[in-house]
């Protein structure tokens, strides 16, 4: 196997820049996710690894093989599409064989590694019906198996579980997770999904307008976000971002103050999750809010408050109940609380 790497890489068309002098290293073995919004980049940065796009800077080393003139066949990388990509003449055996077809492998060993495969992603029992017959999330699992088949040095994963529906996700989601730590195949992936990053990778990579926000582990971009696109991005519901300035360590706030840390600044943005938040009786908490809103999820409750100008949500138990318009006091702890800087957006520490 082996590790990938993009030394100051840029991806340009005319006057708009889609990847802006990007440096990444993905580990062997190693499952990277690049997550971000449409429009910030990732998946023009995977399809320079696979070489469906000419980086316009910078260099792309799979190895220690520097790939920026290889041909894509030439780079030993699998690629799993959003849309499936597959045959719909050919039966499942015929399209998890075709990689090793079209690579004149043996046709012994070409029946046997396509029935590993498809034990792998449990389809054995398919082989013979074709893409039309199956179903969204099988569909996928033939995708997985064709790329599997020919144990590539590494997986590009592009949204390979938008299409399908919230329950096939997650089993795929897991099925992907023991697939990756079954192969231990260097894995790149792609998404908007945060949920799906905090769940698969190893590590993330988040974009935002063609360059890496931040890079780290599921864990640290959560609970330490480096800068307010961040903090925004992950998280569901996503923190609750309030304006308001700090003066001698207080945060003011138009309905509310706080002590949060040291020093003045005149622009900032208090941050706090919203299960760090907790509703109390009017009177009792830090500050006071209206609910707005209150939805049951099943396994929580998610109530919005309108603070001022501000909507915050906080999250509570699933027995937790309150009325549309009543009147809550909020409690929170401000070691909980993050600050940015509101003109710089990055993270302000003390």
């Amino acid at each position: 196997m082996a590790s990938v790497t993009l030394k100051e890489v840029s991806k340009k068309w005319g006057d708009f820049t889609a990847v802006d002098n990007i440096s990444l290293e993905v580990g062997d073995e190693e499952f990277m996710v690049l997550l971000g919004p449409s429009g910030c980049g990732k998946t023009t940065t995977m399809r320079m690894v696979a070489g469906l796009e000419e980086p316009s800077n910078g260099e792309i080393f799979i190895g220690e093989k520097r790939v920026n003139d290889e041909l894509p066949k030439d780079r030993d990388v699998a690629m799993v599409f959003q849309n499936y990509g597959l045959y719909p003449h050919m039966t499942v055996y015929e399209n998890i064989r075709y990689p090793l077809k079209v690579r004149k492998v043996a046709k012994q060993l070409q029946e046997e590694q396509v029935h590993i495969a498809a034990e792998k992603v449990q389809l054995r029992h398919l082989l013979q019906r074709r893409p039309r017959e199956l179903s969204g999330g099988q569909r996928q699992r033939v995708a997985l198996a064709r790329a599997i088949v020919r144990t590539p040095t590494v997986f590009l994963m592009d949204e390979p579980l938008s299409n399908l529906d919230a329950k096939l996700r997650v089993n795929m989601r897991a099925e992907l997770k023991h697939l990756q730590h079954e192969l231990k195949i260097t894995t790149i992936y792609v998404t908007h999904d945060q949920i799906e990053a905090m769940t698969l990778a190893d590590r993330v990579a988040v974009m935002h307008e063609g360059v890496i926000s931040q890079l780290d582990s599921p864990e640290k971009i959560y609970n330490d976000p480096a800068n307010l696109f961040v903090a925004g991005f992950i998280g569901s519901p996503s923190m609750n971002l309030i304006p308001g300035s700090l003066q001698e360590g207080i945060f003011h706030h138009s309905e509310f103050s706080l002590k949060t840390a040291r020093g003045d600044h005149e622009k900032c943005v208090m941050g706090i999750r919203p299960e760090d938040l907790a509703i109390t009786s009017p009177g009792d908490g830090i500050f006071s809010g209206q609910v707005y809103s209150f939805e049951l999820t099943g396994e929580s409750t998610l109530i919005t408050l309108q603070l001022g100008q501000e909507r915050i949500i906080v999250r509570g138990t699933k027995d937790f109940r309150v009325g549309i318009d009543e009147k809550v006091g909020i409690v929170l702890n401000s070691e909980n609380c993050f600050l940015f800087d509101a003109e710089t957006q990055q993270r302000m520490k003390f």
